[in-house]
């Protein structure tokens, strides 16, 4: 209700050359959840920014409210305005620290976009504004790694003499780790393995999290089995596992063995004093969900609900609905995870209705674009597709058209759509 009255009275303030007042005490909250309503706008978010924080409101920005901004601005790519938006609230905070959520967004988006000469230029501010630090260098690297830049972090962080980071930031385990992590991002598994080997001459010691992060990568690289190897090796060498390291060992043993005997691991780790987390509910849901046994996946989220405090989150659901085959059964669900408080994410509405396209349901497929909007999730260009997408697969193609339009005059960009002969185009509808 409170987030439907924001709404509102921004539409109004919109539409309106006066100045208007703030009709509600704004908190942190309130303006994150704001915010996100004008993801996919980056001009109501950012007029909301500075409308939030004008007089006669007493509210100041905090640093999540401030990278949240900067994260939409660096979506749709403003990134001068992102800089400059960082730069004028520098001296808002008490310390420069606060800033680094706002780095780490900013980091994220040029990197997301390619822009690797960028990125080093965002770390020269960071630098001016008081952060050349080691904490906003692994952001940096991070963020490069996250997106498939990892030769250039790898130089950057091993081998770069101008600027001289090696020396400025000597590479460490945790240096080492994030930079294992992005080869195993990449798919690129030979590179992992003598990344991993390189540690050892290296003189890196490995930790449970460069465990973590190799077992991933023999299981994503079709090696279940040498993950579960590695990981009775960290054992004998008396390296603790932690909860991403059995998650990883659960996962991998399921794809190698079955979910009977992640289960068994489960049992394990829960008497090793280890608390299961989401993540391990959620691995162990798609495990019985690939095998077609729902019955138990809906026994496991209830019994980790019990007696863990696992609650099911959006994945949780994602990996129900993307293996169900009975449409009701998929309905229900969904009415059950709003009604329980699990906000859906965009991706989810997705989901939902490629699937229900798929199969030719296209009253779910309006009933979940209605929904979408009423819960305010602002549809993107992958929303769009996908409805369009559905509506050419059932020979709807006047109102595939009006959906184009309406994409097109919100300035979303069509991608190629699959045809239900499967070809691709990139504009069916012109």
């Amino acid at each position: 209700m409170l987030l439907r009255r924001l709404s509102s009275h921004l539409r109004r303030y919109h539409s309106s050359s006066a100045t208007t007042s703030i009709p509600l005490p704004l908190d942190p909250d309130t303006v994150l959840r704001t915010l996100s309503l004008y993801s996919n706008d980056w001009q109501s978010a950012l007029e909301f920014f500075h409308y939030a924080s004008s007089p006669p409101s007493n509210f100041h920005h905090t640093p999540s409210t401030l990278s949240s901004t900067i994260d939409i601005l660096g979506k749709h790519r403003e990134f001068d305005r992102s800089r400059s938006l960082i730069s004028s609230y520098a001296s808002s905070f008490s310390s420069p620290s606060h800033l680094l959520p706002s780095f780490r967004s900013l980091f994220n988006r040029l990197a997301a976009a390619h822009l690797v000469s960028d990125v080093l230029g965002a770390f020269d501010l960071a630098e001016n504004l008081g952060l050349r630090d080691c904490t906003t260098f692994h952001l940096m690297i991070d963020a490069l790694c996250d997106h498939g830049h990892v030769s250039e972090a790898e130089n950057l962080c091993l081998r770069s003499e101008s600027p001289p980071f090696p020396s400025l930031f000597p590479p460490d385990t945790k240096t080492y780790n994030m930079l294992l992590r992005g080869w195993v991002k990449l798919r690129a598994f030979g590179r992992c393995r003598d990344f991993w080997q390189e540690m050892d001459r290296d003189g890196i010691e490995k930790d449970v999290h460069s465990y973590s992060i190799y077992m991933s990568a023999l299981s994503k690289g079709g090696k279940p089995w040498k993950a579960l190897k590695l990981f009775k090796e960290m054992q004998r060498k008396n390296i603790e596992p932690d909860i991403v390291a059995y998650n990883t060992v659960i996962h991998a043993t399921g794809h190698s063995k079955g979910v009977d005997s992640s289960i068994q691991l489960y049992q394990e780790m829960v008497e090793a004093g280890v608390e299961p987390n989401t993540d391990t509910l959620n691995t162990i849901v798609k495990l019985f969900c690939v095998e077609g046994r729902f019955k138990e996946a809906y026994c496991i989220v209830s019994r980790m609900r019990r007696k863990h405090r696992c609650q099911p989150d959006v994945l949780t659901y994602h990996c129900f609905f993307q293996y169900l085959t009975r449409p009701q059964e998929i309905i229900n669900l969904f009415e059950q995870m709003v009604q329980a408080g699990c906000r859906p994410r965009m991706d989810t509405y997705i989901i939902l209705i490629k699937k229900f396209g798929r199969w030719g349901f296209m009253k779910p497929v309006f009933d979940i674009w209605s929904k979408m909007e009423k819960h305010g999730c602002s549809p993107d260009a992958s929303a769009y597709n996908a409805i369009i997408n559905a509506l050419l697969q059932n020979g709807m193609v006047d109102m595939a058209r009006e959906y184009d339009k309406e994409m097109v005059t919100k300035g979303l960009s069509a991608k190629p759509i699959i045809q239900s002969n499967g070809a691709n185009e990139l504009n069916p509808l012109s």
